[in-house]
């Protein structure tokens, strides 16, 4: 009878976003981590957390969400609404200020808002508040001001406890030499780490074979992963 997979552990925390899903803690996510613990002793109201697509910062936005009750909306869709919802709740959450603001005007009164009457106001994006396209000269100034802590890509510590929380989800157990390998050789993200994931459950599954080295080269040669 073959062996069964062991089991990988990693001394990360666990962070409940929404009741639900896990917040894997290293330092590549550390400083964002502090601000939402941090909350609601912000100093200027509000907080910017900036990092690449697929890093987190949307299931960090899901937990100052449950800790704050927060309202959520994205910069995209801004509008006087949006100055209505922030007064009703004391807390919002703007997502994405790298795709576009709707209106500079009213995410601006936003930020007033946070100063004055102690609201408060979680921003994200990819990009850091210099490289924003902001025409608005007293907004630009006040997302300069903020605090900002960057998300960096995952370390290899994350990345590993990534992949073994992404296949247990889909309950797969994967070999700790399958984990090594892949981390060694896949895009050092956690978008990639989606990518990679779902690539071999599907292959696996189409196949009907067990997740080994060759079926992961396979999968990382097909998605232009591959180092080997």
């Amino acid at each position: 009878m073959a062996a069964q997979p062991r089991q990988l552990v990693f001394e990360l925390p666990h962070r409940s976003a929404l009741g639900a899903e896990d917040f894997l803690v290293s330092p590549a996510n550390t400083a964002a981590v502090g601000i939402i613990d941090s909350w609601p002793d912000w100093p200027h109201g509000g907080a910017l957390v900036v990092g690449p697509v697929g890093c987190g910062k949307s299931h960090l936005a899901n937990v100052w969400c449950f800790k704050s009750d927060a309202a959520n909306t994205s910069a995209s869709k801004l509008d006087d609404g949006s100055i209505e919802r922030l007064q009703a709740s004391g807390a919002m959450v703007v997502e994405d200020l790298d795709r576009g603001i709707k209106d500079e005007r009213v995410l601006f009164h936003l930020l007033n808002l946070g100063r004055q009457e102690k609201s408060c106001i979680l921003l994200t994006s990819r990009v850091a508040p210099g490289a924003l396209q902001v025409s608005l000269p007293d907004l630009r100034s006040r997302l300069r001001a903020l605090p900002v802590s960057f998300i960096e890509p995952p370390d290899e510590n994350l990345l590993q406890a990534l992949l073994v929380k992404l296949f247990e989800d889909r309950q797969i157990k994967v070999e700790p030499s399958i984990i090594g390998y892949l981390s060694h050789r896949m895009e050092r993200s956690m978008e990639g780490a989606n990518a990679v994931v779902e690539a071999i459950d599907r292959l696996a599954l189409e196949t009907h074979r067990r997740v080994t080295r060759p079926l992961a080269h396979s999968v990382l040669t097909r998605l232009g992963m591959s180092k080997d």
